[in-house]
């Protein structure tokens, strides 16, 4: 799979026993999204989760990927194309770089490559590419229930437990270890303070139901542990 606009690593592909139910689950999906009988979807499996396995992620990882699929599956009834959403999933973060403004564009672009490859048909490729797009701003149209999907799946580790919240703020920050602490703490108390202006964060009726006030929680306290300097 040569198709990556930033190329993935030259090492072994990432077969640990861990990736066994990622693997099939990427089987399925692309199965279930039209791909050809005779094209071997292993070699993407394996660029997609070297990609996702590179050594400068500490959130963006296979655990966040694997995560963010469990909650399409909590969504699938509300998307439109469920196999497209699963497809933007794997894709949205495919190309990572934390001092890089274009990852979703490079990661759009590469599932515009791949895809085709593997024969699924130019609108559903399109609709992938689209979604993966919607993740730089996560505010999809009104009625846009495969961005809802999607967007709600990527946004609910906000609404985790204290801890498990506690441990996703800090491998944010172990991504961003090269930037100095004081611009860290303003930058990210920004994008707080964006999420918490919004008039909703999720826009699945589910997600609406079950994360919103948890997330807000999160959000306030990570934002006050900012203003205090802790």
């Amino acid at each position: 799979m040569d198709t990556a606009p930033d190329s993935a690593p030259d090492a072994s592909p990432d077969a640990s026993p861990g990736t066994a139910p990622l693997r099939a689950r990427w089987h399925a999906t692309t199965a279930a999204a039209g791909a050809a009988a005779d094209r071997d979807p292993d070699p993407y499996a394996d660029r997609l989760l070297a990609a996702w396995a590179e050594p400068q992620r500490r959130y963006h990882t296979t655990a966040h990927l694997a995560d963010v699929l469990a909650r399409i599956d909590e969504l699938a009834p509300h998307a439109a194309d469920p196999a497209a959403v699963e497809l933007a999933a794997w894709f949205h973060d495919a190309v990572y770089r934390p001092d890089r403004s274009e990852n979703e564009e490079r990661s759009a672009a590469l599932a515009e490559r791949a895809l085709p490859e593997l024969g699924i048909g130019a609108a559903r490729t399109a609709e992938v590419a689209r979604l993966v797009r919607l993740t730089v701003t996560h505010d999809p149209a009104p009625g846009d229930t495969n961005g809802e999907a999607l967007c709600d799946a990527d946004l609910a580790v906000l609404a985790g437990a204290p801890e498990a919240y506690a441990a996703y703020a800090a491998a944010v920050r172990a991504e961003y270890g090269f930037v100095p602490e004081e611009a860290f703490r303003a930058g990210r108390a920004a994008v707080l303070r964006q999420l918490l202006g919004l008039p909703r964060l999720f826009r699945t009726p589910y997600g609406a139901a079950h994360w919103e006030a948890p997330a807000r929680r999160n959000l306030a306290a990570e934002l006050a542990l900012l203003a205090a300097g802790e």
